[in-house]
């Protein structure tokens, strides 16, 4: 398996709250319904917690922090990831992104395929 991790910020004139629902309960079914024609195999969001706690996780390291959520996006593989690329994968990226530009600050929002290698448990 293969995935698509996506680290979030928020456009700025949303709150967390804000950003946090629209992306729950807007951006998250349009996954679901787009998600056979772009091989989606699983999708996970992972919302950030209270700011407070995390900047002290973040200040024990000298990390900058700050992200609101990272979104994971896993295929069978790379090949069959970038092989979608047929007229409904278009529509279907293009309608993504759309919503996305609502929402999320894609010029401060990372985004890199990966590969897992679990350690705990032992696979």
């Amino acid at each position: 398996m293969i995935k698509i991790v996506f680290c979030l910020h928020r456009l700025p004139h949303l709150t967390r709250e804000q950003f946090q629902a629209r992306w729950r309960d807007v951006h998250a079914p349009l996954v679901a319904r787009h998600a056979p024609a772009l091989g989606i195999r699983r999708y996970v969001q992972s919302h950030a917690l209270d700011d407070s706690a995390a900047a002290g996780l973040a200040g024990a390291r000298g990390s900058p922090g700050g992200y609101d959520g990272v979104a994971e996006l896993w295929f069978d593989s790379l090949e069959q990831c970038l092989a979608a690329r047929g007229p409904q994968a278009r529509e279907a990226g293009r309608i993504l992104l759309e919503d996305e530009r609502q929402f999320i600050d894609l010029a401060r929002s990372p985004i890199f395929f990966a590969q897992e290698h679990p350690i705990l448990p032992p696979s």
